[in-house]
């Protein structure tokens, strides 16, 4: 008698899968820091807060989202009408884990004349608790639009926060969050691989320590650094953030060598993120198949979390008046 539980393997995985994104009208989205099987299979692969908008303009009724949590609730919060499952309920995010809604709050009212820009990378609870969500690439044009004279605080990032600071001589208050990625990074071994191949730039995400950032030649969103892959006049690019981003590259520009950044061993396997890791084919199957592990957000949370994600948008267009600034 055939185990009914099991998910299938090989092709048979791969057939199975895509017979149940045809029945259950699903649409599959993958961050760029998954497996490269996972990415090769998905309708979308993309930036998290990407993702979960290219998912809303889809007429699908589910969500398969092959990322961490936090996404997909970002996914559930814009589209509460679709079902948002997760293959992997415990793929979290350590810069979630680092800012306890109950903690954020109590920073926050210590704190009450500073608004909180809050990065995309935490609970949905801290959304609703926060007053303008950014994102590694909507960061610098939001925060261009605060008054220097309005108190911030910025959170759970640290390093993006510090960037921030550096780069724009502002002096937000900090949460002490890392992501223990791009945390990885060690700056000796970075220097050693720069020297075995001088002429290559480096490609750095805001969330490395600025020992890693001071060194890069373009610091910016898994986005942001694709394009530069693209565009960087040589053959050989290296890359500080997670490294299945360079599939991507690989795909787009196969002529150009792409080396990821190293961790303290001399390698990059380190900085694999071990979160994104926990989702696998046989897992984004079965959550087809059962339509879980399913996100769910009670309402009133939902739409105060928006609330903060939709004036990120509404600042990152520009489409927000200064005069509205002071209603944040």
């Amino acid at each position: 008698m055939t185990d009914q539980s099991r998910p299938p393997t090989g092709d048979d995985l791969l057939a199975e899968i895509e017979r149940l994104r045809k029945e259950r009208n699903a649409v599959i989205l993958a961050h760029y820091y998954q497996k490269p099987e996972i990415q090769d299979l998905a309708d979308f692969v993309g930036d998290s807060l990407q993702l979960s908008q290219m998912a809303a303009e889809t007429d699908a009724d589910v969500i398969a989202f092959c990322g961490v949590k936090f996404m997909a609730d970002t996914a559930k919060i814009l589209s509460p009408e679709k079902i948002v499952v997760l293959p992997d309920m415990d793929a979290g995010c350590s810069l979630e884990d680092s800012c306890p809604p109950e903690k954020f709050k109590a920073f926050r009212e210590a704190h009450p004349d500073h608004i909180a820009l809050t990065y995309i990378n935490c609970s949905t609870e801290v959304k609703a608790l926060s007053d303008v969500i950014v994102t590694s690439s909507s960061a610098e044009t939001i925060l261009e639009q605060i008054p220097e004279d309005q108190p911030i605080i910025f959170g759970p990032d640290r390093h993006l926060g510090g960037y921030l600071n550096r780069k724009f001589n502002r002096d937000m208050l900090l949460w002490p969050g890392v992501c223990i990625v791009h945390e990885a990074f060690s700056e000796t071994e970075l220097l050693k691989l720069k020297a075995q191949h001088p002429g290559a730039p480096i490609a750095a995400h805001p969330e490395c320590p600025p020992a890693i950032v001071d060194h890069a030649d373009y610091v910016g969103s898994t986005s942001g650094i694709l394009q530069f892959a693209e565009t960087f006049p040589g053959d050989t690019l290296i890359v500080a953030t997670e490294p299945h981003i360079i599939h991507q590259m690989e795909k787009a520009l196969p002529e150009k060598n792409f080396i990821g950044a190293p961790g303290a061993d001399g390698n990059c396997n380190c900085n694999i993120c071990p979160y994104m890791a926990l989702n696998t084919l046989e897992k984004l199957y079965t959550a087809l198949r059962d339509l879980t592990p399913q996100i769910e957000i009670e309402e009133g949370l939902r739409m105060k979390a928006k609330q903060s994600l939709d004036r990120m948008l509404e600042m990152a267009s520009g489409t927000i008046g200064k005069g509205d600034l002071g209603k944040i």
